[in-house]
């Protein structure tokens, strides 16, 4: 194991909170202004940092925290920043590790942001975004592959992908697919227990719900899927100015529920604010994912793009990853009992098959926009052909497509 450096390492548990949390605070803006190339990389950085040169906590205690993120909603970036935090400096040390870690990509997608609204209508940007928008479906596309293959365990999963892709193409609301999804994995479950006669292995369902003096949080979960699909399926279009309550309530939603990454969060984004209420266009959403593609950070921050565009950037940056602090609070102590549940697993299973499902149903009608004319084909299939051989940051491919988009405006 690498040596730890002197100067940090000199920071022990013993040390006063206010030194710890300023060392969080610190370290955590720092990886949240560099941490290119989606959540596993930023994870990986982290690693180096908390675990080899700092040694802050250990390596089963990493894992143990890699497992809580895929327990529960939200991005996992954020939330290993969470709860390297908490176990560091306790519930301070969580909000300054959390909030340091998202300062740096809110700061920068905002200002891109502003940029975009200053001088997005010139034709130098809409050059530049011309290419980039293929670059960004390739990218999307090898993710919802790459995913897709560590979720679909089995054949069960892979038509309740399939089912969950259909709906989503047929408009029904990704609140709903989760929800759904997440509940047709429970009772799959417990029809293949009582097929073979009794519990699959030592955990039964009532073990799996009933962990401890908390165990409301764990139904909670899955119950909180369902007011929330309930609302979004009965709220209809609406055409007004966007007040900043209720696009933050909106992203509040989200947050609580997204299983599998940031980029589900496009799919409710299409859906939400697209097709339901017509606060973006599609062309303004595929902006949206662009920016999220080459700045740092969490995926996530690509909220506050939207919330500047639409009037409440602060508004929706906050309530996207408020339910990632609360989880994490939450659900941490109880984590070793709730990752032996056989029936933690199934909900799991079925909710992130659906949640890639949701990613490659937004992938295919987004292209739809990004792949006009035989000039975007070839930028999006020479990305694709370039993920799939090499394993290179993200951020370079999008920026290679926006400088080939420049080079065709300037040879027509």
């Amino acid at each position: 194991m690498t040596q730890p450096n002197r100067a940090t390492a000199s920071i022990g548990i013993e040390s006063p909170l206010s030194e710890r949390l300023r060392a969080l605070a610190v370290l955590f803006l720092k990886l949240g202004a560099i941490s290119f190339g989606g959540p596993a990389a930023a994870i990986g950085l982290m690693q180096d940092e908390v675990v080899d040169k700092r040694q802050w906590v250990t390596q089963q205690q990493y894992l143990d925290m890699l497992g809580l993120t895929n327990l529960i909603p939200g991005p996992n970036s954020t939330e290993m920043a969470i709860n390297v935090g908490f176990a560091r400096a306790g519930w301070a040390g969580l909000v300054v590790a959390g909030a340091s870690f998202i300062l740096p990509a809110a700061l920068i997608t905002a200002a891109v942001a502003w940029a975009y609204v200053r001088f997005g209508t010139m034709p130098l940007a809409e050059s530049l975004l011309a290419g980039v928008k293929p670059a960004v479906i390739a990218v999307i596309a090898i993710a919802v592959w790459r995913l897709g293959k560590t979720a679909v365990h089995d054949v069960w999963l892979g038509l309740l992908g399939v089912a969950a892709f259909a709906m989503f193409l047929a408009k029904l609301s990704p609140l709903l697919i989760l929800a759904g999804g997440s509940l047709a994995g429970m009772v799959a479950k417990r029809a293949r227990v009582l097929q073979h006669g009794g519990p699959s292995d030592r955990t039964s369902l009532s073990a799996g719900l009933i962990l401890s003096k908390k165990s409301f949080l764990l139904p909670g979960l899955l119950g909180g899927l369902l007011p929330g699909a309930m609302l979004a399926a009965a709220n209809g279009p609406i055409t007004n100015r966007v007040p900043l309550a209720r696009l933050g309530w909106f992203f509040l939603k989200v947050g609580a529920v997204l299983y599998g990454g940031g980029y589900v969060l496009f799919a409710f984004v299409e859906q939400g604010l697209v097709r339901d209420h017509h606060w973006l266009t599609q062309q303004q959403v595929l902006d949206a994912i662009a920016i999220g593609q080459f700045t740092p950070g969490p995926v996530l921050s690509t909220a506050t793009f939207i919330g500047y565009l639409l009037g409440g950037g602060w508004g929706a940056g906050v309530a996207i990853f408020l339910p990632s602090f609360l989880y994490v609070a939450a659900l941490g102590p109880i984590l070793p009992r709730l990752r032996r549940s056989a029936w933690v697993a199934a909900f799991l299973d079925s909710v992130n098959v659906c949640a890639v499902a949701l990613m490659a149903g937004v992938t295919v009608k987004l292209a739809g926009d990004a792949l006009r004319g035989w000039p975007m084909w070839v930028i999006a299939l020479s990305a694709l052909a370039v993920l799939w051989k090499w394993k290179i940051n993200p951020a370079w491919v999008v920026l290679s497509g926006g400088l080939a988009g420049l080079a065709l405006a300037a040879v027509r």
